[in-house]
């Protein structure tokens, strides 16, 4: 559980599964088959274990786009997407011949009508049982979700995008999944932004799709308004917590280490290639990822000693009775010292990248960022922090970052200036990479008589920063003015009101809610939930954990359609010109 008396995203999820698919699987002795499609098979590995489904008589895990043997005497449980492509590789399992004994079919969200009337034609006395389980997001860690469309970014602001439309309904059917499986029916509100209309666009399909949904409960009710807020943002809306170099352990790997599908490859002391996954079962890395690096340096090397020392019996003597106890710890002494070695090893790659580079880096970027000095002078001449970044030989992804970082402090700048930070870094031939921002609505060239106010910040000054980290993501301070019920309605209009009582205190209202599940019961709070258009940053994930542990009384969860790298990001803005066939990425990565 959260702070809050909240179950995390993961369990919801669990739980969800639980209820439909295992729960049906329990009403029959029999062994089954499972048939996923690449998204319930990320969905399912995110939440579940093998021995889990084996415990719940599911012999085999298969790929529904894959060519399989009959097993007739089986039945199979299908769980899909409600997808074209599932829908008809479904159809193909049981015409003209049907592989399996029957089907149990479970959509991750709503089928439309023209693919189910097309199962049902072919299929119709091969299924016993259909059901949508309204589960279409990912749950990548205990507050943070995503829609697992990398993709939805293209679509959303490419100019020459075909697909915009149907990619912002498929966002808002999966947030109301999310709805739906944290059982919150929530107020929505959008940041309001002259120049963009996502958020509006986005808010306004969301709260009519959750009024359809929520329309009716379990019981035949309206089910009203939970202790909620739905917040959608535009990334344009903070560009500069993508681009920094982060040194909070978390993103500072993801930044600097090429960990793909969150699994980090490295060399044991021995030479032997190694790999471990970053997620919610490695303890060590929950507890770690949101620390400063310097704090992780220091600390891992300590466990080591410790665990090392806690294997030596303090009175030095071996008896068979010591034998057997370490005997049964080894396991667990191994399982802990694999951890704290992964640790050792990716805390020390982030290191030697800090050191090679990216320290020197670092204080020009938060000067740039935060607009004042380690000492709190302001800058006064951006250019002069700027200047030493691009005479030094950094890598050009680390310049353009630099360059951004400087364009954005001065809220843009003129077409003249621009052109002479492009042939400084030397990348006349993709000025994409910079020009690119303002499809997303982040002034990049401006005239010199153009002024535009920068947001004001909250006054941080007297909180403990390191001194290379004293940029805080602007989604920070909106959490937090939003818990404190201080978000300016007309930069923050309510596409509909959430419940009177929602003030983030924990007040609830005295309304008597539906049929109250033991979810409801053990809620002491309310939630949050903030979705970002066009990804997530890891420092911005950092800040739903840091705002829940500060509150209290309310559980921030934070989402998008993917999470950023800074390096991806980059990548993505420079292609949204690009017809659909032309790419061009740079990652400097190796050579940095």
């Amino acid at each position: 559980l959260s702070g809050v008396g909240f179950p995390d995203i993961m369990l919801c999820v669990v739980a969800g599964i639980q209820d439909t698919i295992i729960a049906d699987c329990r009403k029959s002795e029999v062994w089954k088959i499972l048939i996923l499609d690449p998204f319930t098979t990320k969905l399912l590995s995110s939440c579940c274990k093998m021995s889990d489904l084996m415990a719940e008589k599911i012999t085999i895990v298969e790929d529904l786009y894959k060519s399989r043997e009959p097993v007739l005497e089986m039945k199979a449980i299908y769980f899909m997407t409600p997808s074209a492509e599932s829908v008809q590789a479904f159809i193909n399992d049981f015409k003209p011949k049907p592989k399996y004994k029957a089907a149990y079919v479970y959509f991750t969200d709503y089928c439309p009508d023209d693919l189910f009337n097309n199962m049902k034609l072919y299929c119709a006395k091969h299924i016993r049982v259909c059901k949508e389980i309204n589960i279409s997001f990912m749950p990548q860690e205990a507050q943070v979700f995503t829609c697992d469309n990398p993709g939805a970014f293209k679509s959303i602001y490419s100019p020459n995008s075909q697909d915009k439309k149907k990619t912002l309904e498929t966002l808002a059917d999966q947030l109301v999944t999310l709805c739906a499986t944290l059982d919150e029916y929530p107020g929505v509100r959008y940041k309001k932004d002259n120049n963009m209309e996502n958020a509006k666009i986005l808010a306004e399909l969301v709260d009519n799709k959750l009024a359809r949904y929520f329309e009716l409960d379990d019981s035949g009710k309206k089910k009203g308004k939970t202790q909620a807020q739905l917040l959608i943002v535009e990334r344009g809306f903070d560009p500069v917590s993508p681009i920094l170099h982060e040194l909070t352990y978390q993103a500072m790997a993801y930044d600097l280490i090429d960990i793909q599908n969150d699994t980090y490859k490295y060399k044991s002391k021995d030479g032997a290639e190694k790999q471990a996954v970053l997620n919610e079962d490695d303890m060590l890395w929950v507890r770690l990822r949101h620390k400063h690096i310097a704090e992780v340096s220091a600390q891992i090397p300590k466990m080591v000693k410790e665990i090392s020392a806690s294997r030596k019996q303090p009175d030095g003597k071996i008896t068979i009775n010591n034998l057997a106890q370490m005997m049964k710890k080894m396991p667990a002494f191994r399982k802990q010292l694999t951890e704290k070695t992964v640790h050792l090893q990716l805390a020390e790659d982030c290191m030697k990248h800090f050191s090679n580079n990216v320290e020197k880096l670092c204080k020009a970027e938060q000067d740039l960022a935060v607009g004042s000095d380690v000492e709190g002078v302001k800058v006064k001449d951006p250019m002069r922090t700027l200047l030493p970044v691009l005479l030094h030989p950094y890598s050009t992804h680390d310049k353009i970052r630099a360059v951004l970082l400087y364009i954005f402090s001065v809220n843009g700048t003129t077409d003249e200036n621009l052109n002479k930070l492009i042939q400084h870094v030397k990348i006349e031939a993709d000025r994409e990479f910079i020009l690119n921002w303002k499809e997303l609505g982040v002034p990049i060239i401006t005239s010199p008589s153009f002024f535009s106010r920068k947001p004001t910040r909250r006054d941080r000054s007297q909180e403990d920063t390191y001194n290379l980290s004293r940029w805080t993501p602007v989604i920070k301070d909106v959490m937090e003015e939003a818990v404190e019920n201080k978000l300016d309605v007309k930069e923050w209009p309510h596409q509909s009101e959430s419940p009177a009582a929602w003030n983030g205190s924990g007040a609830v209202s005295a309304r008597q809610k539906h049929k109250p599940s033991s979810q409801d019961e053990r809620r002491t709070g309310s939630r949050l939930i903030i979705f970002v258009i066009g990804g997530v940053t890891y420092s911005e994930m950092r800040c739903a954990y840091e705002v829940t542990q500060a509150v209290k009384s309310c559980e921030v969860i934070i989402g998008s359609s993917h999470i950023l790298t800074p390096t991806g990001l980059v990548n993505d803005i420079k292609s949204l010109s690009k017809g659909p066939m032309e790419v061009f990425t740079i990652d400097e990565r190796n050579n940095a």
